[in-house]
This record gives C-alpha cells, sequence and structure tokens, in this order.
C-alpha cells in the first residue's frame, strides 16, 4: 500500500505541466499541505515543489524535461529516449535512516550561529508521505483499526515512526525562522498532528475500558446504640452501623481495573504523546477517565455527592445511612483505592514522575475535598444526642486514617489536607461537646408528673445507662475532644470554659481530680440521681417509692458492672456509695411495708393477770389478716424486673416475717376453740405466707388505676 501511494504521488506530479491537461484540474502535488506563518507567492512555492519533483524524478541517471515527461540516458544510443515514468518507492528503512542521520546533523548545527543551515533534503516529503500513509491505514475510513488489534510488531513500528517525526519537527523547529523551513515544519507537524489524534483516542479508549473488581468491596457489620424511649430491652436501644473490611488489592493485579499489559501500553502512548507536544491533552484524558472511574467507585460504594443543603435537610435515618457509606467510603479510599491510583499513575507515567504526581494529586484531592466537605455538613447539622456515635466514628475516621495518606502525597498537599481534616474534626468535636451539654440540659429539664407503674425502671434511666454505656466505649477519644475543647476554651479569655463547673466552691477539688470527659460523665450521673429522686416523690406510697429506687439503683449498678470501660470512669469508691444507698432503700421499703405488719403479731397487752386478753388476741389476727391480704394485693402488681433483686427482697421479707408468724402462732393458736373459731381468726398457715410472699413484685395483679400510690 505504501508503493501504491508513493507511485501514485510521483506520478501526479510528472503530469503537472502537461499541456494536453490544462483544461483539468490540476491537484496538488503535496498531500496535506498545511498553511505556515510566512507563506511564500504562488509562484515561489510552485518553484520549491517543482524542485523536490526534480530532485524525487533524477535518481540513477533519470531526468525531468520542461514539460513534465522523463528522460533516461541511454549509454549506446546518443538519441534521447523520452518516455512517461514512474520510480521505484522510496525504502522506509533507508529513508528512516536518513532522517535520523539529518536530524543529527540539525542538531549539532544548533548553536552554531556562523553555519547556514541545509536544504531540507527530498526524503523529508517522502517520510512524511510514507508516515501519513502508514496512519492512514489505521485510523482511515469509517472503522479505525484499534491498538488492540495491532500486532506487537506493528505497534512497535508505529510508535518508532512517531517518535521519529515528533523529533524530525522539534529538530525543523529550531529553524523556524529560515524560509526554506517554512513548508517542511508545516507539512511535518499536519503528519504529527493526525499521528497525535490516533493514537490521543487510542490512549483514551483504553483508559476508558476498566473493570472495577467486586472484591474491594467486601464489609462487616458492627452495632452502636440509637436512641429509644420506651423499650421493653437493651437491645432495642441498638442501630446498625457499618464498616468497611480493610482489603488491599491482590499482587495479581496490582492496578485493579487494568491488566498489568494494559498498563505497559498506556505508558507507552502517553509517552507518545508527551513527546509529540500533547502533554496538556494526554493528561486531560486521563484525568477525566480515571475521575469518572473514581466516582463509579465511590457509587458502588454507597456514596452519592451531596451538597451542605441537602445534607442539612435529611431525615436522621437518611443521614445515617449516609454517614455509614461515608465511613466506607473514606476506608476504602485510604486503604485501597488511593495507594492503587498512586501506582497506576505511576506506571502509566513512569518517564514523567513530575506529571505523575500532579495527576495523582488532582484526583485525590478532588475526592477527599468531596469526603471532607460531607463531614463538615454532617458537624453543622442540628445537635442531638443519637447523633453522638456517627460524629465519633466520623472523627476517629479522620483521626486514624488520615496518617496514612503521608506517604502517599508530597509534603505541600499532605499539609494542606491534614489542615483541612484538622478544621474539620475540630468542628465535630465541638457539636460533640455541645451534645453532650444538652444531654445533660435534657435531664435536668425532663419533669414529667407521671409516675411509672409499679415502680419498674424509668425509661429515663434505661435510656441514659445505655447511652452512657456506648460513650464509655468511646473513652480515650472522648478525652481527645473534651481535652482539645478545653484548649480552646482557655485560649479564649473572653470567656468561660464548659467544664467550668456550676459550684466552684462545692466541687473544685473533685474536679481537679478529673479529666474533662470524667467531669462530664460524674456530672450526668448526679443529675440522674436527683432526677429520679424527684419521681420518686410522685408515688403518694412510701413503700413504693423505696421500690422504685431499688429498681433504678440495681439498673443503674448491673450497667456499670456489666461494662469495664464506665465502670473504670466511675471508680469504686462511687460504686460503693450507690450500693450502700441501695441497702438504704430497702430498710426504708422493709420497715415502711412490714414493720407495720409486725406490730400486729406484738405480744405486748395480750396477757391480763396471767392470761390472754381474747379480744383483744382476735383483734390482733384480724388486723394481720386485713393488713397482708392489703400488702399482697398491692405489691403483686409492683414491677422488680431484676431477678436477683426479687429474690433477695422476697427472702428478706420471708425471713422477717415467716418466723414471728410463727411463734405467735404456735403461743396463741390454742385459744382459739377448734373448728370455726380458729378458722375465723387464723386465716393463714406459715406456708401460706411464703407462698403469697413468692407472689410479689410480679406486676400481675389489679390494674395499676385501682392500685394506691
Amino acid at each position: 500500500m505504501d508503493a501504491e501511494k508513493v507511485t501514485q504521488n510521483s506520478e501526479t506530479k510528472s503530469h503537472d505541466n502537461n499541456p494536453s491537461d490544462k483544461q483539468q484540474e490540476n491537484p496538488d502535488p503535496l498531500p496535506l499541505k498545511v498553511e505556515t506563518e510566512n507563506p511564500s507567492p504562488p509562484d515561489e512555492s510552485q518553484s520549491a515543489e517543482a524542485e523536490i519533483v526534480q530532485q524525487l524524478s533524477t535518481d540513477d541517471g533519470v531526468k525531468t524535461t520542461d514539460d513534465g515527461l522523463v528522460q533516461e540516458d541511454d549509454p549506446n544510443n546518443d538519441e534521447v529516449k523520452v518516455e512517461d515514468c514512474s520510480p521505484l518507492p522510496p525504502d522506509l528503512g533507508k529513508v528512516s535512516e536518513e532522517i535520523d542521520q539529518f536530524i543529527s546533523d540539525l542538531s549539532n548545527l544548533k548553536g552554531d550561529n556562523e553555519s547556514k543551515p541545509p536544504d531540507v533534503p527530498v526524503f523529508v516529503e517522502q517520510f512524511a508521505v510514507l508516515v501519513e500513509a502508514k496512519i492512514e491505514d489505521y485510523d482511515g475510513g469509517d472503522a479505525p483499526i484499534k491498538w488492540s488489534q495491532l500486532s506487537q510488531e506493528d505497534a512497535m513500528s508505529f510508535l518508532e515512526f512517531v517518535d521519529r517525526i515528533s523529533k524530525l519537527l522539534n529538530s525543523l523547529c529550531q529553524f523556524s525562522s529560515e524560509y526554506k523551513y517554512a513548508y517542511s515544519i508545516s507539512r511535518v507537524d499536519g503528519v504529527l498532528q493526525r499521528a497525535m489524534s490516533y493514537i490521543e483516542e487510542e490512549f483514551k479508549s483504553i483508559l476508558y475500558d476498566y473493570k472495577i473488581p467486586d472484591s474491594d468491596f467486601n464489609s462487616d457489620t458492627s452495632t452502636k446504640p440509637n436512641k429509644e424511649t420506651n423499650s421493653s430491652s437493651d437491645t432495642n436501644q441498638d442501630a446498625e452501623q457499618s464498616s468497611v473490611a480493610e482489603s488491599a488489592p491482590s499482587e495479581d493485579n496490582k492496578f485493579p481495573g487494568y491488566t498489568e499489559e494494559i498498563v505497559t501500553t498506556m505508558n507507552k502512548l502517553s509517552k507518545a504523546l508527551i513527546a509529540g507536544g500533547y502533554e496538556v491533552e494526554c493528561c486531560q484524558v486521563y484525568l477525566i477517565a480515571r475521575r469518572k472511574a473514581l466516582e463509579e467507585c465511590l457509587h458502588k460504594l454507597g456514596f452519592e455527592k451531596h451538597s451542605i443543603d441537602d445534607v442539612q435537610k435529611m431525615h436522621w435515618d437518611s443521614l445515617e445511612r449516609e454517614i455509614t457509606a461515608w465511613i466506607i467510603t473514606f476506608k476504602h479510599c485510604t486503604n485501597v483505592l488511593h495507594s492503587s491510583e498512586r501506582k497506576l499513575a505511576d506506571a502509566v507515567f513512569a518517564d514523567q514522575p513530575s506529571i505523575a504526581e500532579k495527576i495523582f494529586s488532582n484526583l485525590s484531592r478532588g475526592m477527599m475535598i468531596q469526603l471532607l466537605n460531607f463531614a463538615e455538613a454532617v458537624a453543622m447539622t442540628k445537635r442531638a444526642a443519637e447523633k453522638l456515635f456517627k460524629f465519633l466514628d466520623i472523627y476517629e475516621t479522620l483521626r486514624d486514617l488520615l496518617p496514612l495518606e503521608d506517604k502517599l502525597f508530597v509534603v505541600s498537599y499532605a499539609d494542606e489536607l491534614k489542615a483541612e481534616a484538622t478544621l474539620t474534626r475540630s468542628r465535630l468535636g465541638e457539636s460533640m461537646v455541645s451534645i453532650f451539654s444538652e444531654l445533660e440540659n435534657s435531664i435536668q429539664a425532663d419533669s414529667n408528673k407521671t409516675p411509672v407503674p409499679g415502680g419498674a425502671v424509668h425509661p429515663l434511666t434505661r435510656y441514659i445507662m445505655n447511652y452512657l454505656k456506648y460513650v464509655a466505649e468511646y473513652r480515650d477519644t472522648l478525652e481527645q475532644v473534651f481535652r482539645e475543647h478545653q484548649m480552646i476554651e482557655r485560649a479564649d479569655s473572653t470567656t468561660g470554659s464548659d467544664f467550668d463547673c456550676q459550684n466552684p466552691q462545692a466541687q473544685n477539688e473533685t474536679l481537679n481530680k478529673l479529666s474533662p470527659f470524667e467531669a462530664h460523665m460524674m456530672k450526668v450521673m448526679d443529675l440522674l440521681d436527683a432526677n429520679l429522686e424527684a419521681k420518686s416523690r410522685l408515688y403518694k406510697d412510701t413503700s413504693l417509692s423505696s421500690i422504685f429506687m431499688m429498681n433504678n439503683g440495681r439498673y443503674i449498678l448491673q450497667k456499670i458492672k456489666g461494662s469495664p470501660e464506665i465502670n473504670g470512669l466511675m471508680g469504686d469508691q462511687w460504686y460503693r456509695k450507690r450500693s450502700s444507698d441501695l441497702r438504704q432503700y430497702h430498710k426504708t421499703y422493709q420497715r415502711e411495708t412490714w414493720g407495720k405488719l409486725l406490730q400486729c403479731l406484738n405480744h405486748e397487752g395480750l396477757n391480763v393477770n396471767g392470761k390472754v386478753n381474747k379480744p383483744i388476741l382476735k383483734e390482733r389476727f384480724k388486723s394481720f389478716n386485713a393488713l397482708f391480704d392489703e400488702i399482697h394485693k398491692t405489691q403483686s402488681s409492683w414491677v422488680i424486673s431484676d431477678e436477683q433483686l426479687q429474690s433477695e427482697l422476697r427472702v428478706s421479707i420471708s425471713n422477717m416475717v415467716i418466723p414471728a408468724y410463727r411463734s405467735f402462732l404456735g403461743r396463741f393458736s390454742q385459744t382459739f376453740t377448734p373448728g370455726r373459731q380458729t378458722e375465723k381468726y387464723v386465716k393463714y398457715q406459715p406456708e401460706d405466707i411464703e407462698t403469697h410472699i413468692d407472689e410479689l413484685f410480679d406486676g400481675n395483679a389489679t390494674p395499676w388505676g385501682r392500685k394506691k400510690l
């Protein structure tokens, strides 16, 4: 095909001046002629073209006549034989060698102001024609040949031609002020542009032909609390949170989405584009393609781009899911995506490390700013207690994962990223401190006047203790948050600190021994105790008030005992104090309820002159029976959900009542006449009393509305 094109070109040139063709359209003898900055006049240009034609047709004793015909010298004949002749096409290998030598000669002349550059040899045009024909083979017609369809030999050969013509153009441009070089510069530049267009399109096509591995998106789940104001069990306080498994690309595929062979090909194409002066276009194609791929990765991870206004308007349930997706995405970016993207850029632009650095920084910076903007938007949402744990998850993600980026970025970019992340963490920290303050305010403001039926654990107690249990699991992070916030507060000399207690004289010594976070935890517990004390006074029955305080006190102690984190925060002294308070409520209950019952079994006044006062004895048994019936009826509907506390109370009541009743019955039951009189006044045997005591605190008796508070 190359031979045909050169032959046709030569034939065209040999007939340019044929008189018989004057009325026919005269084709341009120089294909793809490109306007130069200083075009020559028509007559001078035609002279230059004629000179090239003359040179093309005078090799090996061939000459061209004035009328465009070729004449050959015949050594055996003095006459000149004139015939229409086309020379054989030049050999591409030989022409390439001549081009290389010409480039070398021009390079040696560079900087030599005294030497005049040589005329442009004819093989420059020959080389341009041959390379253009090669490009036409690949990029001509409606269905260009894809790079992947080329054999390795053809691909390497094509890139060598393009590299050579790129060097040729650079060498010619050194003498762009020379008029005789103008046409050749324009001609070679046109061929190079067409070659660059084909390579750029193939580079783009290969970049977009990627596949995101599904193995990069494995995840596991864990749980964190969510606020429930009316819950029957602690498990109802939990909500789901997802976190990504820190997976990394396998050794078999260092560049997710591309094979190593494809990456090698992209390296060769990018090198050709940059060498041909198409660095900007090459980088732009790469950036657009990889940005699209990264956006697809984020979408597959579940993260969607949202504006600050969008985040502000989201319902918490929706935003919570978005935060979970954000955490997964951020972890995947720092553990997998950025390192893979860095390797890819370094491999594609292996010969241009500065370009690789710039492109990677551009791509990763756009992605990280998008992620940081979302985190900042979350920090700006309305504060609520249930948001604390998601805020903590974001805070820890930024704190723990950003240092991993240091080894991937240059110092200037790493510092910029740290500054942005630090600002976001600061805003999250401010929000978390405010959430704690609002939690304290909500406990103080909870003035519900409706007592909990049966003296059961109050929903506020259940919520606060579950909340604090999970808060304590973030102890180290919250210590950091509160200390950082305290430093900011102290730096602001015009405002007081959130850690300053409301009663400095009473609490100063305690707070000096506690960290800011511990001080807040203590304050929350003290506020909860005060709130429960106030709610216990809503009960008219002192015994039920004591049951209420025992239920809530036992629940609090069990939660603290079951959580090493919160137990370590509150300390042994605090635990012993609350246990002592619980025993005191127990004693108060026994005194108020069963102390009155035991007064009916008092021996005082029953013996008169050595004889039992029968009317008084009858009244004592009647009072005992009536009071015990009332206690059983009322307290069977009371609630003690903790089985151990329930069992302890029943045992203590039995130990208190049954021995006294058995003794009283054994001494005075014989006073009554056996039969109807005994049955009338001795209603219960000790075994009956024990059975009825075991029925207390089940919460299964009469409706609450019929009971006395």
